[in-house]
């Protein structure tokens, strides 16, 4: 890539291969995020979780689709909970509670659509 992560954008990823698990990095005791598409029809993030870091139960008004990218989330969906391991996508649904933890430090790759 040529490029530490903080330095690559979403332009520079056009046309090309990356590793978009490098595009963020953990950091103790945080939750870091990174915007790589904003559309008025969607957005795409990857986010970096700390192991015991996460998100508390909230609810969206569109579907998400969860692709894990690195590590293990635990990710509950209104009561039920789902380990969710690298390579592997969940997909939380519109209107329905849902909260991630970080059984172990995780990456993830978040789409929304809004439609």
């Amino acid at each position: 890539m040529g490029h530490p992560p903080s330095e690559v954008t979403a332009n520079e990823a056009l046309g090309k291969a990356v590793v978009l698990s490098d595009w963020v990095n953990y950091q103790q005791g945080s939750v870091v995020s990174r915007e790589i598409i904003r559309k008025n029809t969607g957005t795409v993030t990857v986010f970096a979780f700390d192991e015991g870091q996460g998100l508390s139960e909230h609810t969206a008004p569109f579907n998400a689709l969860v692709h894990v990218l690195d590590g293990e989330a635990e990710i509950t969906i209104t009561g039920k909970s789902h380990a969710v391991k690298a390579g592997e996508i969940i997909i939380l649904p519109a209107g329905q509670p849902h909260a991630l933890n970080a059984v172990k430090r995780f990456k993830m790759m978040l789409v929304m659509i809004r439609s």
